[in-house]
């Protein structure tokens, strides 16, 4: 029985024609056209397809069309408008529900159809259509050699891809030559062409061109599965001789095992474990804990993520220097040399250094020490710590605890996570490999606090040496003993450093260089460092004198020496410069040619005033950069009613310290001989520049009170001098911190009498000579002191 003809139930034979209607609904199809003369199953999904394959299954002759989508919009109804307008018909022979949203239909495709007009889009598409009979065409010879060039082509195609064998033998058994266009259309459906080619096949109703069109998808199927047979035969090579190299070193390996001349991976790492293990002096936990882990390792396979494990942590166990110990030097003198050699000044802490190792040659140990290092950047800090570590013959190791917000990082991670590592404190034994280096922890005054626990917490362990002594790191999870190692920390200030932290150390403080330190560290240790870092000879560049002094007082007024090294960096690399462009003369620095290298000077003369101006006081301040000068600045404005206000970003302690001092001279009018109606009538505004500064801390009190008088008096004090102390409501001057920061700061801006609380001359007697010399220092216990000597 022919395709286009069925029976009635009569068992009458029908056109195909009279029983196809004209307005059918329309199954949206998203990947791929569907050919003529198929039966395939369909899956459909969302409520538009399943409401189409509905409405086609509850008509009379089951029968509708499939049309393929040409565009659609993302969340987007599909509309006729997004459709091809040629089609297949369909009848659905079966519906099998899979779930709520899903339906497999198995459909019969019968002809091609093309759209006359849409009927409706809603709640289903339905098209009038005009269908197509391929059989309206004419045999001849030539369609006979088209039907056997895709006959040729299909076998070509099985050569190189065995896939179409079986879909050749179904091809063959319902296809003759006489019926080219059912030929074209299953050869088209058995490609892999794009969806926007296979609607081209569809949409060529003339015959012959759409055999042409099929021989050439064929053709660019045989191209593709050819080159698809050549990248498989080239892997497979590739795999082949992978393999056959793998198995050929395992029979070397297991002839050599044989033979004895070579051990498995397993017991070469066991070995070289035991190795490891009899040269140390473990303690008796640790050896029980390795014995442990050996015996487990013996039966874990190598390819075990559990092996890999265990490996790792024996590894660890055994690289720690359980017992080994560097030998450490006494020699006061050779101490010394060392300390003089690498650093200039410093002189009370070199002598701190010296009676700390004189302290461990009487005991035969220096054990249980912890020294911090508190001062400003750039004074020395972590270099003298390398320094002691030299001068103690002992292993130096530097990690920073900035920014350090995980206890992890000092304790260690617990062996159960993946990627697990001990703590720094192990790691650093492991890589100098003696117990008892120097371990600088560098700014301990900047570790953080986060919800992963917290670092300092974590410190006071290590850093206790009553608890050192079994220091339990979680991944190592065997007690250490910390205490042989001289722990070594760095802050730039100590109130940040959290109070039991603090306890635990030996504070030292470097309070920073005055320009004949700078000077000479200049000449002795930066300028030649930087000389030989660029690639030049002594011979080639000089710094004069007063070039390095403008460079100290113009360039570089911070506590320590890095800003005066990168100037000096800066000048060389003009220098260097100069001679690559050809330059043959040596260069030499002097005042006079500074600003060509360097610029304009960055600081000038302290002082902002030409002229006296009552009300205005110059103070000193402390800082985590050193000693600083300060102004205090007073005003008077006619008012009604009395008021004070601050200005100058001032903390809660200065904003106190004002109201003292105003409350201070309020209540003293009558004594010192100030107009009555002088608060009473004038507002009073006292400011502190710079203004984008934040200043804090009491010891202004006394500059405030003074700057308040001379306003009030309207008398501007001596020049030349400056002061600080804390100021109480009665007029008692009380003692403060920071007295050499203050003293080096006064004599960096050229001041030469200063003026401090009585309960900080022992503090200014101790500095010594060298910054002293020139400075007029007095002493007071009461505010009227301070107006004898300004005024």
């Amino acid at each position: 029985m022919d395709d286009k003809e069925e029976l009635n139930s009569d068992n009458q034979l029908i056109i195909q024609s009279d029983v196809l209607p004209d307005v059918i609904p329309i199954i949206p199809l998203i990947q791929r056209p569907i050919f003529p003369g198929m039966m395939i199953p369909i899956v459909l999904s969302g409520v538009d397809m399943i409401n189409s394959a509905s409405r086609i299954v509850e008509s009379d002759n089951k029968i509708g069309g499939v049309v393929l989508i040409e565009s659609q919009q993302d969340n987007k109804m599909v509309g006729s408008q997004d459709l091809y307008k040629v089609g297949v018909a369909i009848k659905i022979l079966r519906v099998t529900p899979i779930d709520d949203h899903t339906l497999q239909i198995m459909i019969n495709a019968l002809n091609r159809f093309t759209l006359l007009e849409v009927m409706r889009d809603k709640p289903v598409i339905e098209w009038r259509v005009e269908h197509y009979d391929d059989n309206s065409f004419e045999y001849n010879t030539q369609m006979k050699a088209y039907s056997m060039a895709i006959i040729s082509s299909v076998k070509d195609l099985i050569k190189s891809n065995s896939l179409f064998q079986e879909e050749l033998k179904l091809f063959l058994n319902r296809f003759t030559l006489e019926n080219p266009g059912k030929l074209a259309d299953f050869v088209a459906s058995m490609t892999t062409a794009d969806s926007h080619e296979l609607q081209e096949v569809l949409e060529t109703f003339d015959i012959r061109k759409r055999v042409e069109k099929v021989i050439y998808l064929l053709n660019k199927e045989i191209e593709l599965s050819k080159l698809q047979a050549k990248i498989s035969k080239q892997i497979e090579q590739k795999i082949t001789k992978q393999q056959k190299d793998f198995f050929l070193r395992e029979q070397l390996k297991e002839i050599k095992k044989q033979l004895g001349l070579e051990k498995d991976e397993k017991t070469s790492e066991i070995e070289k474990i035991q190795e490891r293990v009899d040269k140390l002096k473990l303690s008796e936990e640790a050896a029980k804990r390795i014995d442990e882990e050996m015996n487990k390792i013996r039966l874990l396979e190598p390819n075990s993520a559990e092996y890999s494990v265990s490996r790792n942590y024996l590894d660890w166990l055994t690289s720690l220097p359980w017992g080994i110990f560097s030998e450490d030097n006494y020699d006061l003198k050779k101490a010394k040399a060392i300390l003089d050699h690498d650093h200039y000044g410093l002189d009370d802490i070199k002598d701190r250094i010296l009676e700390f190792i004189s302290t461990g040659k009487m005991k035969g140990n220096i054990s249980g020490s912890i020294i911090c290092f508190i001062g400003p950047p750039g004074v020395g800090k972590t270099s003298i710590g390398k320094s002691v570590a030299e001068a103690l013959n002992r292993k130096f190791f530097r990690f920073s605890l900035g920014g350090m917000r995980d206890e992890a990082e000092i304790k260690g991670h617990r062996r159960t996570y993946i990627g697990a590592m001990p703590g720094k404190i192990i790691q650093s034994l492991k890589t100098v490999g003696v117990a008892n280096p120097v371990i600088m922890l560098d700014e301990i005054d900047k570790v953080g606090i986060s919800y992963q626990g917290d670092p300092a917490s974590a410190l006071l362990e290590v850093l206790d040496p009553e608890q050192n002594i079994q220091f339990l790191d979680h991944y190592i999870d065997v007690r250490f003993d910390l205490s042989n190692i001289l722990f070594i920390a760095t802050a730039n200030q100590i109130d940040t450093i959290p109070k039991p932290l603090l306890d635990r150390m030996e504070v030292m403080k470097l309070s920073g260089y005055i320009l004949e330190e700078k000077l000479q560290i200049t000449k002795k240790y930066l300028i030649p460092k930087q000389i030989e870092k660029h690639g030049l000879k002594k011979s080639m560049m000089k710094i004069q004198t007063g070039a390095i002094k403008k460079i100290i007082d113009g360039y570089a007024r911070e506590s320590g020496v890095r800003s005066v090294e990168n100037n000096i960096r800066q000048i060389m690399r003009k220098a260097t410069r100069k001679f690559v462009e050809g330059e043959k003369k040596p260069i030499s620095i002097t005042s006079k040619n500074l600003e060509d290298y360097l610029g304009k000077p960055r600081f000038t003369d302290e002082s902002l005033y030409d002229k006296r101006i009552s009300g205005v006081v110059m103070g000193l301040a402390w800082t985590s950069l050193g000693g600083a000068t300060l102004y205090i600045e007073s005003s008077a404005v006619p008012s009604k009613t009395k008021g004070f206000k601050q200005t100058g970003q001032l903390g809660d302690v200065m904003r106190e310290s004002a109201e003292i001092a105003y409350t201070y001279i309020s209540s003293k009018i009558k004594d010192y001989g100030i107009d009555d109606d002088f608060f009473n009538c004038n507002f009073i505004h006292l400011h502190v520049p710079a203004g984008a500064t934040p200043k804090d801390g009491p010891s202004a009190g006394v500059t405030m009170a003074t700057a308040l008088y001379s306003l009030a008096k309207k008398k501007p004090i001596k020049r030349n001098i400056a002061m600080t102390g804390e100021l109480t409501i009665t007029g008692k001057v009380l003692p403060i911190g920071g007295v050499k920061e203050k003293t080096i700061a006064a004599k960096k801006a050229k001041v030469r009498r200063l003026i401090f609380p009585f309960e900080n001359k022992k503090d200014f007697i101790e500095l010594p000579d060298y910054i002293k010399k020139d400075l007029d220092a007095h002493f007071v216990n009461y505010f009227d002191e301070i107006l004898e000597l300004v005024f």
